[in-house]
């Protein structure tokens, strides 16, 4: 019997963990999830999803076989297989997560940023095709980003290039606490959780009716500000059209520094289409240098949201020069 060789890609979010079989093609012949959140130890952790890894493959079938683990997690280092100091990630300190998984097998582990993934995902599968410049930015828990220049994606020195998420847009000890103990990080206005920031402060600060004042604190969320908006609430579409407008004032630099043909957006914060799109181009616009005005496209990824960084951490096994 002629099995198919798959990668196993590997997502690590903030909230949720998933995975999928896929195969040089990026055909997923497979796929499940479980929480990160549930998991205070990273030990128990990486046990549990290769448990569930295993016990997933037995479902779909003697048909395939694994040659390599491709991963993308916050903060991940693709030279020494690390997580360090993720904000978004309970277990803290620096992480050796593929020693952690070579402790079950003896197949290529290979880990990077869960934004860089994404990034390959989207130039081998997704609207990047043919592109060598562009940037992917991960709206999700946090906000990643992936750069690729010259057809290359962009590691730099120690494998930590490209952390806008973690640059300041207000910068001074009165704003945001963010989880990676500084203030005014980019993510905590440019986020799930900092839509939510936005929201909370904008209610704060206003008379206005709105459907979610009826919400408490742990109900309040992505979704459910997202679903207000549509339906016309004044407040909702008020903190997505701030979120966006940070978004795109930041994106203005991004372009001077990388000067990308384009620019995708992935994530569920993505899915709100117009609601953040339009503020984030209009800003970007307003505040670029005119030599790059009306020149580089502001792009939903073509990718879906739930198995862009699986087939990118995917394509790390398939990339790699041993295979």
């Amino acid at each position: 019997m002629v099995k198919t060789s798959v990668a196993v890609g590997i997502d690590i979010g903030g909230t949720n963990t998933v995975f999928g079989f896929v195969d040089r093609n990026g055909k997923i012949h497979g796929e499940d999830s479980l929480k990160t959140t549930d998991y205070e130890e990273v030990e128990v952790f990486v046990a549990a999803l290769y448990e569930k890894i295993l016990v997933t493959k037995e479902k779909i079938g003697a048909g395939i076989e694994v040659v390599g683990y491709g991963i993308g997690a916050p903060m991940g280092n693709i030279n020494k297989g690390t997580i360090e100091h993720a904000a978004d990630l309970k277990w803290k300190g620096i992480i050796p997560l593929a020693g952690l998984f070579n402790k079950y097998t003896t197949l290529p582990v290979i880990v990077t940023n869960d934004a860089n993934a994404a990034a390959v995902g989207e130039m081998i599968y997704g609207g990047a095709k043919g592109m060598k410049n562009f940037v992917v930015i991960t709206l999700g828990t946090g906000l990643g980003s992936g750069f690729v220049i010259d057809g290359k994606l962009v590691y730099g020195h120690d494998g930590f290039a490209g952390e806008i998420g973690h640059t300041a847009i207000r910068p001074g000890p009165s704003n945001r606490d963010c989880g990676c103990g500084r203030k005014g990080c980019l993510e905590t206005y440019v986020s799930a959780t900092g839509l939510k920031r936005s929201l909370l402060k904008i209610m704060a600060d206003s008379n206005a009716p709105s459907e979610l004042r009826k919400y408490s604190f742990n109900e309040l969320d992505a979704k459910v500000i997202h679903d207000a908006a549509v339906r016309g609430d004044y407040i909702a579409k008020r903190a997505f059209t701030h979120t966006g407008r940070m978004l795109g004032f930041k994106l203005a630099d991004v372009v001077a520094h990388t000067n990308p043909e384009a620019i995708f957006l992935f994530g569920g914060l993505a899915l709100a289409k117009d609601l953040i799109f339009e503020p984030a181009q209009e800003y970007m616009e307003e505040n670029l240098l005119s030599i790059y005005k009306d020149k580089v496209k502001l792009l939903a990824s073509e990718l879906s949201t739930h198995n862009a960084a699986v087939l990118g951490a995917s394509s790390l096994i398939w990339s790699n020069k041993e295979l």
